[in-house]
């Protein structure tokens, strides 16, 4: 391969006078671009033919990782197979040709859609209305606790200002609440990784809002405490709050609205097979408890008589209305699109395998791999689970070296240092797609790392080394990003003394 279409920016393939398009005659006549909207200098743009662009990106393209061409077993992420049909279905004129805007009569499609993933929503968690609004899963989460804040403030209980987060949560939680207008009060652990009730009766008050919980919790364990802490938050005044991100071991088990959960957030791209990554697009429907509805944002869809309707604002609905509305209109209706047609083909039989397989795939790794990775809690785990590192710590061999050398065997790493309960933490999730070939595949090769770190640590500590880039120095990265290709020509010619 050539490496200078491979691992060059485009910049430094570009050559005066060359061109990868050509422009139509000019049809429309010259016209005079006021001096105050043009530019002082022609923009420096890479001047390349069409086969060394159409080459360059193809190459760099290579070097993305998915899970359409390897295994992922980031935890607490949920990176599961995005089937094709989703795409088929999303890529679908009618309804990539759509406006939000349209009368009612012409997108009545749209709004089953819509409707139908609302209403199927509610059955998998246990709620009994969803909200389509938010455009992400952090978008869902502010938006479940203003629906928790108007709840309280429209019953005149102004002093609810507080939220109970376990110290094992996702840093969005204790973000969501700040961003609310909310105080954090964090609850401890148990030494087996649960919620300690005990730490928690003494937080509970007239002051409490909410506390929020996610179950299975970060460490990948099924909080079984749950009846009994739900109970006592209901008991002074306080509701119950679903982080809906580790919802994917439960499909086909259990429901939180089962458990006593009052709001529920879902990330339509981890439990519901949407595109994952790259900084969206997102979706993260809220669903609540009957009591709750009125405090839903609008739009929302409802059927009435056989039709879908868009529910608008009313001037009464101060509280749904004002406070708790986080985008423009019904969501992001593609995204919305390929999670309904990912349950739609499944089908009531098939979600229910979901959970179960997730929950085998994940203790039969655990099981596999115990002897040479260090497990600080012990006992079945669901979807996910936590290594503190290396076994023997006697090698000087990281959590970091380990993820770096699994890049050499053509294996993502895993989620590092997270949750932060552990110094040396490594969360693995394998789904519930990978088959038992791929799983072995990869409980060799973490063996073989292993087993290289009693060896040849050197051979860990220098990974990866078949990759495009070896290890980057990241603070440095952090700190002195390099990001336009002036400021790396600049910094080469200070350092050459050019």
């Amino acid at each position: 391969m050539n490496s200078k279409l491979y691992g060059n920016l485009i910049f430094e393939l570009s050559h005066p006078g060359r061109r990868a398009y050509s422009l139509p005659k000019n049809r429309f006549g010259c016209h005079t671009i006021p001096p105050s909207l043009r530019r002082e200098k022609d923009a420096e743009l890479p001047e390349c033919d069409e086969m060394t662009v159409v080459r360059h990106y193809t190459n760099l393209s290579e070097n993305n990782f998915g899970v359409d061409n390897g295994f992922y077993p980031l935890g607490s992420c949920t990176m599961k197979y995005n089937p094709t049909i989703n795409e088929e279905i999303a890529t679908l004129p009618s309804f990539t040709n759509l406006h939000p805007e349209q009368p009612e009569e012409t997108v009545q499609g749209a709004l089953e859609v819509e409707y139908g993933l609302q209403q199927a929503l509610a059955s998998i968690t246990g709620m009994d209305d969803v909200t389509l609004n938010p455009y992400a899963g952090a978008h869902g989460e502010l938006t479940g606790l203003m629906i928790i804040r108007s709840y309280h403030q429209s019953r005149g209980d102004n002093r609810r200002t507080k939220v109970i987060v376990p110290d094992s949560a996702h840093g969005t939680n204790p973000a969501s609440a700040a961003v609310c207008g909310l105080e954090v009060v964090e609850v401890k652990s148990t030494p087996e990784g649960l919620v300690d009730v005990n730490d928690l009766k003494p937080l509970l008050g007239d002051d409490v809002a909410a506390m929020m919980m996610t179950n299975p919790n970060t460490l990948g364990l099924f909080e079984k405490d749950i009846p009994e802490i739900a109970e006592l938050v209901h008991a002074c005044g306080g509701l119950m709050y679903y982080d809906g991100a580790n919802l994917n071991p439960l499909l086909g088990t259990a429901r939180p609205g089962d458990m006593g959960f009052d709001v529920i957030h879902l990330n339509l791209h981890k439990t519901f097979s949407t595109p994952h990554g790259g900084g969206g697009p997102g979706a993260g429907p809220v669903g609540v408890r009957k009591m709750l509805i009125p405090f839903l944002p609008k739009p929302h869809v409802i059927k009435t008589e056989g039709r879908f309707m868009v529910e608008q604002p009313r001037q009464e609905d101060t509280y749904s209305v004002e406070n708790n509305r986080v985008s423009s209109y019904l969501g992001n209706f593609l995204v919305i699109l390929r999670a309904y047609t990912y349950i739609l083909t499944l089908g009531k039989e098939h979600i229910k395998e979901v959970g179960p397989l997730a929950t085998l795939n994940a203790n039969y790794i655990k099981e596999c791999l115990k002897d040479d990775y260090e497990l600080p809690i012990e006992g079945l785990c669901k979807h996910e689970f936590v290594f503190n590192g290396l076994k023997d710590k006697t090698t000087g061999i990281t959590t970091m070296d380990v993820a770096k050398r699994l890049l050499d065997y053509g294996y993502h790493a895993p989620t590092i240092y997270f949750p932060l309960l552990f110094h040396e933490a490594m969360m693995i999730e394998p789904t519930e797609n990978e088959s038992k070939d791929t799983i072995d595949g990869f409980v060799r090769v973490m063996h073989l790392i292993a087993k290289e770190a009693r060896e040849t640590p050197d051979l860990v500590k220098g990974a990866p080394h078949n990759t495009p880039i070896g290890r980057v120095d990241d603070v440095l990265a952090a700190k002195h990003p390099v990001l336009t290709y002036r400021q790396l020509l600049n910094d080469t010619q200070s350092e050459s003394g050019a």
